[in-house]
């Protein structure tokens, strides 16, 4: 028996591991968001620093068992043996949970992952002991500590609103002293912004770290406390006077750029010392049971009590370490720590573009409410004052005027916002903690980063609708993960109790085959985006009218090449009635059609980059993927309309029409293989013989609409036969004119290039 539950431990602490690795996947976005944004050092140096604090934070962590401390459940009511399930369950629902939402990119808390896992297994167990027993459901309370779950809920709501607000009002002010030439700005506010960021960090760092450190000693701790205000008045003075006096002697030093640093050390070092106990305390709260199961030799494992997890659990310095390793190997290793990360930065950066996340209804019900109440408040605005404050925030001004900066190294926000990212985070962790307060860091992070970017004008009305949708999402999935974590924790923790080992073993491989499918999923997602984008961007040389033709013709061909093969596909599998071959078709087409939304949807990225000499000729290319993307969605009408008809179950092409679709299929084909030679090869003769043959198939589709129009004056072909048939007809038509259109346009580019050479 001491065996079974030996391999239990083994397995929790291999649980622990994954989660390691998950956990600082999802949570590297607390520290990594603002250096990287602002691109305050070389993505190698702010990675540094980030591991720097990591493992810093590793030896400041008190060790302390934190969920068993919040009491989510009395230890002392169950047995050993109830107790280790309730572990197991929660470990695997972990690494399920936050792997998948590592794989979406979507940033989540995992205190609160692992506090509502715990309460979901622990109140299964709960409930079959009650029902095993003669006490009531109203006995739930001697079992669970409720109030602590509701406390963390009432944390998530006023963290959520807390952080916005004062991240949005502290950056208003920063904005207000800097604008966005904040360079400028620095040598009069730049000593004084130093000092109280350095000071707020430091304050930070005494609250979250020394205070908890397991190597200091008591008086120690007691003394800090004691002499806190002290320090902090010290610690502006001194940073505040150090940082005039390098900026007299150092003109090109750069306050904001140390605070970011700084900042991001702080917040990696927070995170570890605080968060780092959410992945491995439940896995040696599992050890400590074993070794209480230990002391009591021939106890039997169903009625040994675990008294002793009632108190705080103390962990070894070094096992601190080895997780704090594990930590930063996954940050250098970790792509979906980027993509939690790119999440983020999409939300807050200051450009428009492509949006990640749509609009919704009540995105566009409350951005709407909002800019009426702003046109109120604005109206009674003295015009002076309105026209200071416009001048503050002038973005514009300032991108035009380092538009070639931007272009070298674009960044989502400027240091001003970074640093007060940074420094407003600190603030409220280190002050909900000295409350008392279950803040998550992920919360109170992104939701700073959130109030920052309204109040930087980064959400304007280019992009407000799609921010406000994704800030919502991310919120939405924060309580989702409360709700998921309770659920599934719930359900294994019950499969496991009646299970036993085989079920232990089967939810091991179940957990170890989610992981690895997401990480494919992720893999193939982050390679077509990776695709995408090189479509796009091409290699780092300027696009110039050198090389845009080649560009322009790639990326034409690799689209048009595929119409006719689907057309074939199409036409073989409406024939045969083959609905899988359709369905595969249909979603090829559509990623076909999103490809060519994406290449217009970005188009601006190829603008911005163009040479001023390219401008010209550049405009051929926005017509080239105008009807690139006219040609793709007729595509993709072909293909689905041919998968709902087969879907319906309604009646197949009649002999007649497969030939003539067949007749169609092989002259598209022709006149495709002649017009990709023609882009391909950059040819700039006259597409006489081109536009012949485009006649002669209009001509040919108009006889094919002819015959169909008698088939059905004849009651040969039924009604949904007749409207599929004929919309394929018309798709064709509309591919066959947007072709020869883009033909045109690539002739028109290739010429008008010719002419300025």
């Amino acid at each position: 028996m001491e065996t079974f539950y030996l391999i239990l431990v083994v397995v929790l602490f291999g649980l622990a591991i994954s989660d390691l690795i998950v956990g600082v996947s999802n949570d590297a976005v607390n520290f990594l968001n603002s250096a990287i944004g602002a691109k305050a050092a070389p993505f190698k140096v702010i990675m540094l620093v980030a591991a720097l604090g990591v493992l810093v934070g590793a030896t400041f962590s008190s060790g302390l068992m934190e969920v068993a401390r919040k009491g989510i459940f009395h230890p002392g009511q169950f047995y050993f043996s109830e107790i280790m399930i309730i572990f197991l369950a929660v470990m695997i629902t972990d690494v399920i949970l936050l792997d998948a939402f590592n794989t979406f990119g979507l940033p989540t808390s995992t205190t609160v992952s692992i506090v509502f896992e715990l309460l979901g297994a622990a109140v299964v167990i709960s409930l079959l002991k009650i029902y095993a027993s003669t006490e009531t459901l109203a006995d739930l309370g001697t079992y669970i500590n409720s109030s602590n779950a509701l406390m963390i809920i009432f944390g998530i709501l006023l963290s959520v609103g807390v952080a916005f607000t004062i991240g949005a009002i502290v950056q208003y002010i920063a904005r207000m002293a800097f604008t966005f030439n904040y360079k400028k700005n620095l040598k009069y506010f730049g000593a004084l912004w130093g000092g109280i960021a350095i000071t707020v960090i430091t304050y930070f760092m005494l609250i979250k770290g020394a205070k908890g450190a397991s190597f200091m000693n008591q008086d120690v701790k007691d003394m800090i406390e004691l002499y806190q205000w002290m320090i902090v008045g010290a610690s502006f003075i001194f940073w505040t006077i150090l940082f005039q006096i390098l900026a007299m002697f150092f003109k090109k030093l750069n306050v904001v750029k140390i605070i970011v640093l700084v900042g991001t050390f702080a917040l990696a070092m927070a995170f570890a010392g605080n968060d780092l106990v959410n992945f491995i305390g439940v896995p040696l709260a599992g050890y400590e049971s074993f070794l209480a199961f230990q002391e009591n030799p021939g106890a039997d494992p169903d009625l040994l009590a675990m008294t002793k997890l009632s108190g705080p659990i103390k962990t070894n310095t070094y096992m601190l370490l080895a997780a704090g390793l594990i930590m930063v190997v996954t940050l250098y290793k970790s792509k979906k720590a980027r993509s939690v990360v790119t999440t983020s930065l999409d939300l807050s950066r200051q450009d428009e573009g492509s949006e990640r996340f749509s609009s919704t209804m009540f995105s566009r019900v409350l951005v709407r409410q909002t800019r009426t109440m702003a046109q109120g408040i604005n109206y009674i605005i003295p015009s002076k004052v309105k026209r200071g404050i416009e001048d503050r925030f002038d973005f514009e001004q300032f991108k035009d005027s380092n538009i070639e900066q931007q272009k070298k190294d674009a960044t989502s926000f400027d240091m001003i916002r970074a640093s007060v990212n940074l420094v407003v985070a600190s603030i409220l962790i280190a002050f909900g903690t000295s409350l008392k307060l279950p803040l998550s860091t992920t919360y109170v992070t992104f939701m700073v980063v959130m109030g920052t970017s309204l109040a930087d004008g980064a959400w304007g009305r280019e992009s407000a609708v799609y921010r406000v949708t994704g800030v919502l999402s991310v919120i939405g999935g924060w309580f989702m993960t409360a709700l998921s974590a309770f659920t599934v924790s719930f359900i294994l923790a019950m499969i496991i109790y009646f299970g036993k080992m085989p079920a232990i073993f089967i939810l091991i491989l179940l957990a170890a085959f989610v992981v690895f499918r997401t990480h494919i999923f992720h893999k193939k997602r982050e390679e077509k985006k990776t695709a995408r984008e090189k479509s796009i961007n091409g290699d780092e040389e300027k696009i110039n009218e050198k090389n845009i033709v080649d560009r322009c013709s790639i990326t034409v061909s690799e689209i048009l090449e595929e119409v006719p093969k689907t057309f074939i596909s199409v036409i073989k599998g409406l024939a045969n009635e083959d609905l899988k071959k359709l369905r595969r078709k249909s979603r090829e087409a559509s990623i076909l059609n999103k490809k060519a939304k994406f290449l217009k949807d970005n188009i601006h990225l190829t603008i911005d980059k163009l040479e001023e000499d390219s401008i010209e000729t550049g405009h051929f290319y926005v017509q080239v993927l105008d009807f690139l993307r006219e040609i793709t969605r007729s595509v993709y009408f072909i293909s689905k309309s041919a998968l709902t008809h087969v879907d319906n179950n309604h009646k197949g092409l009649l002999p007649d029409q497969v030939e003539e679709l067949n007749q169609l299929n092989t002259r598209i084909a022709n006149l495709y293989e002649e017009i990709l030679e023609y882009i391909r090869e950059h040819k700039c003769t006259n597409i006489d013989s081109i536009l012949e043959k485009q006649t002669e198939l209009l001509s040919m589709i108009d006889q094919v609409n002819k015959k169909q129009i008698k088939r059905i004056k004849n009651h040969e072909a039924g009604t949904k036969n007749s409207l599929m048939y004929m919309g394929m007809l018309a798709e064709m038509k509309n591919i066959l004119f947007y072709t020869i259109n883009l033909l045109k346009s690539q002739r028109d580019f290739i010429l008008e290039q010719n002419m300025d050479d």
